[in-house]
């Protein structure tokens, strides 16, 4: 006969619940794991404390922005700008997401003592004249 029998065949897809696709699966699977514990976790929590760090700026702080330029906060104006000093009568209004870092915070005691310490100087100033 010139034609010849069709048998049914299996559609070629592996179920994922079969043995074989399971095992092509699980390298998927692992190299996700290892990305996200090596990588996207880390990050995630870096930009955390960074978001942290910046809802967090008061006026003394010596920050760094993103060009480069350090400055001590002279005030924080809105939730997205801040006033930074960069020189003497130099004031420069910073969007606060270009703030890469903060260098330090000023010590409230010290602060407080050294308005003291100009109050009690004018005073004498004052009482020379």
């Amino acid at each position: 006969m010139l034609i010849s029998s069709a048998y049914a065949q299996g559609t070629g897809v592996t179920s994922l619940f079969d043995g074989q696709g399971l095992v092509q699966f699980l390298p998927l699977v692992l190299i996700f794991v290892v990305f996200y514990f090596l990588l996207i976790r880390p990050q995630q929590r870096k930009a955390k404390d960074h978001k942290v760090t910046l809802d967090a700026l008061r006026r003394g702080d010596r920050v760094v922005t993103g060009g480069g330029i350090i400055g001590t906060v002279a005030r924080v104006d809105n939730p997205e700008e801040v006033t930074v000093d960069i020189a003497d009568n130099v004031r420069v209004r910073v969007v606060r997401s270009t703030i890469t870092s903060v260098l330090s915070k000023p010590d409230p005691g010290a602060a407080r003592e050294a308005v003291k310490q100009r109050e009690e100087a004018r005073a004498k100033a004052g009482t020379k004249d």
